[in-house]
């Protein structure tokens, strides 16, 4: 990976973006200061300002992670109950304003929509061949990190096509639920009408991942008919395909492939300390999910956080094949494999998030080997799109027997055969796709939104509270910058 500090001055948590910044996209620069008088004078400036705004997205770990332990799929693990205060309190659903991994994911995400709108702000400055792609480009990663902080904070303060700048927190509010989605869609129908349906580098956005992200904002929304028709889109166009070996799928080989709609990129090139996760070139919650203390084949040893429980590993049924590749039941390896030894943590129930264990690495792998994990993070699948249609048709009461055909695409895969089938209809089909939706996509960061959308979270996730626990609060030091032009969210 090489290197690229993209430096803006701005001083409260909310704008800062004063990080460093990595892709492939670019060749080493040295440090230096912009301002919109001496930098988008030329596409290098804005090609490098576009690196600047992708590389948010590996902080994106953070979302994955604590996104599994806030649902019932998984506990927060660790090495004690203090070990990571501020997860330990979103699993027992505890978490006040004052919790320092909640503010993370506020100023991370916004950090992405704040390069963004740097962009955006000045792209009129200069003109050059190429600059629709880039700003359709720019304008998919504003929505997306939009879209993660309306899941977890419901309504953001936003400017338009501007920066936030000191002083703005007191003079901008913060804007509706149905403002900040219509922000995101307008960004995305712009991505889906601009983009190239094929990336001309690995991990650029296409007109499929724009196109999905529509239909998962709008399922959000529950706007199940433009859902189905933008999620259809993305399923006709012959770009992608359910990969036969879902195993392979979490390998190294397996990163990027046919199934992938849109995939974070991380590397092990470089390394980083605990003083900078942010900073980290590699996907830190693979080393954080790590068997503790492990020694054996495959895998490597990490920190045992983001633990399943054995309700979520019996929600497998017989016969999926799947279960075996999203947990690791350690007793039944270490039986399997002679010589393995591992020790146990903070809420042990003998299983581990498998799909993003750390695995072995060569001897020229760099840095701290918990922090530069190169495991990419899939936040797209194929799998997703068809469940996420077959949902769409069906709550929408639109087709029931195209969302079987979709969902049944996918169980086909997991179990290898069609015996397993589903043939019931309405509410009963219903439970089905949800149902399915948590074991195709376990461990990758769904579970906690989907039952919070579809209204199930209270049954479902020890100590939510309805009407509290489904957004989480904004920072205290949010809620202090702003001297009380933002309101704290409900119950907090």
């Amino acid at each position: 990976m090489k290197k690229y500090l993209f430096t803006t001055i701005i001083t409260l948590a909310l704008f800062s973006t004063i990080i460093s910044c990595s892709d492939d996209f670019v060749s080493p620069k040295p440090e230096y200061s912009i301002d919109s008088e001496n930098y988008f004078n030329s596409k290098s400036d804005y090609d490098e300002a576009l690196v600047a705004a992708y590389d948010l997205l590996q902080s994106t770990y953070a979302n994955a992670l604590l996104g599994e332990i806030a649902s019932d799929n998984t506990l927060a693990g660790g090495e004690s109950p203090t070990d990571v205060i501020g997860w330990q309190q979103v699993d027992d659903m505890i978490h006040t304003p004052v919790n320092s991994n909640l503010r993370d994911i506020w100023n991370w995400m916004f950090a992405g929509v704040q390069r963004a709108n740097y962009i955006l702000e000045f792209k009129d400055k200069t003109d050059f061949e190429g600059k629709t792609q880039l700003l359709a480009e720019t304008r998919f990663l504003r929505a997306y990190y939009q879209f993660e902080l309306v899941k977890w904070f419901g309504g953001i303060p936003m400017k338009g096509d501007a920066r936030f700048k000191v002083g703005d927190e007191k003079t901008v509010p913060r804007s509706t639920v149905a403002e900040v989605y219509a922000s995101i869609e307008a960004d995305l129908i712009y991505a889906s009408a601009n983009l190239s349906p094929t990336a001309s580098q690995k991990g650029r956005v296409t007109k499929g991942a724009a196109q999905a992200l529509l239909g998962k904002a709008y399922l959000y929304e529950g706007k199940f008919v433009q859902a189905a028709s933008v999620l259809d889109a993305v399923i006709n166009s012959g770009k992608y395909t359910l990969q036969s070996d879902y195993d392979a799928m979490f390998e190294m080989d397996g990163e990027n492939g046919p199934e992938s709609v849109f995939e974070v990129q991380y590397t092990d090139v470089e390394g980083a300390g605990f003083t900078c996760l942010q900073c980290s070139e590699g996907n830190v919650a693979v080393g954080f999910s790590g068997i503790r203390n492990y020694s054996g084949p495959l895998f490597s040893s990490g920190f045992s956080f983001n633990i399943p429980t054995k309700e979520s590993a019996d929600a497998f049924e017989v016969g999926d094949k799947r279960k075996d590749v999203a947990i690791l039941d350690i007793a039944a390896w270490a039986a399997a494999n002679a010589g393995v030894t591992y020790g146990k943590g903070n809420e042990d129930t003998g299983y581990f998030n498998r799909k993003y264990l750390p695995r072995k690495r060569s001897a020229e792998a760099q840095g701290d080997l918990n922090l530069t994990n190169p495991n990419n993070y899939r936040a797209i699948r194929y799998a997703d799109v068809l469940l996420m249609a077959a949902e769409a048709y069906n709550r929408g009461a639109i087709d029931d027997t195209k969302a079987k055909t979709y969902l049944n695409q996918v169980r086909r895969r997991a179990f290898g055969d069609n015996n397993h089938d589903i043939s019931v209809t309405g509410a009963a089909l219903t439970d089905f796709i949800l149902a399915e939706r948590r074991v195709e996509l376990f461990g990758e960061g769904h579970r906690f939104f989907d039952l919070v959308r579809t209204g199930k979270a209270a049954g479902k996730i020890p100590g939510f509270k309805a009407n509290k626990n489904e957004l989480f609060p904004l920072p205290i030091e949010e809620i202090q910058f702003a001297n009380g032009n933002w309101q704290q969210n409900p119950g907090y």
